[in-house]
């Protein structure tokens, strides 16, 4: 897509989650959660867990069994206990890594009339109360698929938000509206080489506490880098 829309066209300011507006990966860090409140073995799932994020860094992770995985805990509890520890999960994890120049972006792109949306790999159980909590209703994240008992099943519903993947999801919700990609203005801000299919798609890409990979590429590519929070690996 050409870095010139013309003017009066609608605004979209596109966010990833992990490690773009927040400084860790919630996916991670609430399977490190389940550990430490005693839902499952450390040694076993942090082994695991920490195989899964490393596959997920290197583009080459197994969606389907990461997610069967990553919600297994969940799936066993049920809604009342999951969703109880999933607020306590935002006050001792979430909230206190919430970081107030990330707020400040979202809040600036907000009072431009933009509209604004995440788009996340990461599950919905674990990120729309992230999203709420960071004043952005707009969430496009994996979606779980559900049972008969309204439950989660441990597969994946539709298209995972991934690579390739966020730009379709993108298409259909602007499909949705009637519109397309030519019929909007849109930024997009990621740390991850992941992410480099949305990040060639959208008018303004925004390299966003890039990883080493992605920093080498914008540097190339020209495209601005953004360091809200310390680098990481």
């Amino acid at each position: 897509m050409q870095p010139d829309t013309p003017a009066g066209r609608p605004r979209l300011a596109l966010f990833d989650l992990d490690h773009t507006l927040l400084p860790l990966d919630s996916d991670y860090e609430w399977g490190e959660f389940t550990i430490r409140i005693g839902w499952r073995d450390a040694a076993d799932f942090g082994r695991r867990n920490a195989a899964f994020y490393a596959d997920y860094q290197a583009g080459t992770l197994n969606v389907p069994d990461y997610v069967r995985f990553a919600t297994e805990a969940v799936r066993e509890r049920g809604p009342d206990e999951a969703g109880a520890a999933h607020a306590r999960f935002m006050r001792e994890v979430i909230a206190p890594a919430i970081q107030p120049q990330a707020l400040e972006l979202v809040r600036r792109h907000q009072a431009a009339g933009d509209q604004v949306l995440i788009i996340t790999a990461t599950n919905d159980f674990v990120t729309r109360p992230i999203a709420e909590a960071l004043g952005v209703h707009e969430l496009l994240a994996m979606e779980l698929e559900r049972g008969p008992d309204g439950w989660y099943t441990g597969e994946i519903r539709g298209e995972p938000t991934m690579r390739e993947g966020k730009v379709r999801r993108m298409e259909r919700w602007l499909a949705e509206r009637g519109l397309a990609w030519a019929d909007v203005d849109t930024t997009f801000y990621s740390d991850s080489m992941n992410d480099v299919p949305l990040l060639e798609t959208v008018n303004h890409p925004v390299a966003t506490n890039p990883d080493a990979r992605l920093r080498a590429l914008a540097q190339q590519r020209g495209w601005p880098i953004l360091d809200l929070f310390p680098p990481h690996p």
